[in-house]
């Protein structure tokens, strides 16, 4: 399966279906990382409650992004103790990921345009919110690449060639 999702697709079919069934591992790739809400109910809440919750049920996260989260993002984030986890939860920064990505278990990869926002990827209003493609696959060929490339990233292996470490706040290796 290979399917191509557009705007508020991004929220239904990818973070209110997709995202909630990973039973093994979940890593995400963003630019731009903001105070992300999404439906639960008849509430909203941080999508950093969707991350505690895979946590706590023993999911293995990886949150790549390109520059610190703002404010509210770091206050909602500190609500919420199984993400502090270091065993289950890790979060690097890196100025120069400008990748919008999101692996789940390993099965399913999302590549597009959306940053981890609520105008990118969140369940604001069809008025409120950026015009995004992307593509939502299971298709191995596309997948393990994919994955690959992340977790090159997440090694470090680009830090020593960066040539933008004078600027990163926290090099990777």
């Amino acid at each position: 399966m290979t399917e191509l999702i557009l705007n508020r697709e991004h929220y239904t079919r990818l973070i209110a279906e997709e995202v909630p069934q990973a039973k093994v591992f979940l890593w995400i790739a963003t630019a731009d990382l903001k105070d992300l809400h999404v439906s639960r109910g008849k509430r909203f809440v941080p999508f950093l409650a969707v991350l505690a919750d895979l946590v706590g049920q023993g999911v293995y996260v990886r949150l790549m992004h390109a520059r610190e989260p703002g404010p509210r993002f770091r206050e909602d984030f500190d609500k919420y103790p199984d993400l502090l986890h270091p065993e289950l939860f890790e979060r690097i920064l890196c100025p120069r990921l400008h990748t919008k990505a999101v692996i789940i278990d390993g099965r399913l990869a999302y590549l597009g345009s959306a940053n981890l926002t609520g105008a990118g990827i969140g369940a604001k209003n069809d008025h409120r919110r950026n015009w995004e493609a992307g593509i939502l696959t299971d298709d191995p060929k596309l997948v393990e690449p994919l994955m690959e490339e992340l977790d090159t990233l997440w090694r470090g292996e680009h830090c020593p060639s960066c040539q933008r470490r004078e600027v990163c706040p926290d090099p990777i290796a």
